[in-house]
């Protein structure tokens, strides 16, 4: 068994073992007419402030801390185990009263969140590397820039040697726009291949109506587009890698707060 396998293995059956004694606990403190709440709520508690402090380990990269990769295992194992505990403690899916059921709407919101999040970082890096092309994010505008250049002054010296502008309207009536920025967002961020689909349709299209020489000209401007369909997929994807923090990290803060009211308004009541 690989060191990966092994780590999370281990997480996962101290995490089954943990929420099946609580369960249990729970269980019993039922049939007794006893309250239960008290313990599970700060093993959720703790759990959740736990689980933050993984965010606190990224900005502290340098620092001779544990490995990441033992952060990120304890972290989602330590979040489904959290879904569980709250289950557990809730007494069922969706709670009764107010500020409960806000709370119970945030936590799912991160949890989801925090879910999304891990398949992508899982299955995005793979997608990227299936391109066998690689740019650095922050260049991505730069690199459409110059290959839009490119395109269009093989589209000028098309015209200015066939003498024929056939080309050149294809060009401005559908492929300017998709020289013009990243395209197909939403499609590629999800694995679809809807812009390389449209440019064989426009390929198509118009290769029939061009001579040799003009076809030269388009096998040439087809391969930037190709190039350019290699990064709109770098764009969506990595866009997303980077942004889907945006969502959860403000999620998961706020979780953190209406928690802490909870158990301050439980205690205070307590007494």
């Amino acid at each position: 068994m690989n060191p990966i396998a092994t780590r999370y293995t281990l997480l996962w059956a101290a995490a089954i073992v943990g929420l099946a004694v609580l369960g249990v606990y729970t269980y019993l403190a039922e049939l007794a007419l006893e309250r239960s709440e008290f313990l599970t709520g700060y093993f959720l508690f703790g759990l959740m402030l736990a689980l933050a402090l993984f965010n606190a380990r990224k900005k502290l990269a340098m620092a001779p801390l544990v490995r990441s990769a033992y952060w990120l295992a304890v972290h989602v194992v330590g979040g489904a185990a959290a879904v569980v505990l709250f289950f557990i403690h809730a007494g069922s899916v969706w709670p009764t009263g107010g500020y409960e059921q806000a709370l119970a709407l945030v936590f799912y919101l991160a949890s989801l969140s925090g879910i999304f999040g891990y398949f992508i970082q899982r299955i995005n890096p793979r997608r990227l590397v299936q391109t066998d092309f690689e740019v650095i994010f922050e260049r991505i505008p730069a690199e459409l820039a110059e290959i839009r250049e490119k395109a269009e002054a093989e589209i000028r010296a098309c015209t200015e040697e066939t003498g024929s502008d056939t080309l050149a309207r294809h060009y401005m009536e559908t492929l300017a726009w998709y020289f013009r920025r990243p395209r197909y967002f939403t499609n590629n961020a999800f694995g679809g291949d809807a812009g390389l689909h449209w440019l064989r349709n426009q390929y198509r299209t118009v290769n029939r109506y061009l001579n040799d020489s003009e076809r030269v000209y388009l096998n040439r401007v087809n391969e930037l587009a190709e190039m350019k369909a290699k990064i709109d997929i770098h764009y969506a994807c990595q866009s997303m890698m980077k942004n889907w923090l945006l969502v959860h990290l403000p999620l998961a803060a706020a979780v953190l707060g209406l928690m802490f009211w909870h158990v301050i308004v439980v205690n205070v009541y307590a007494l």
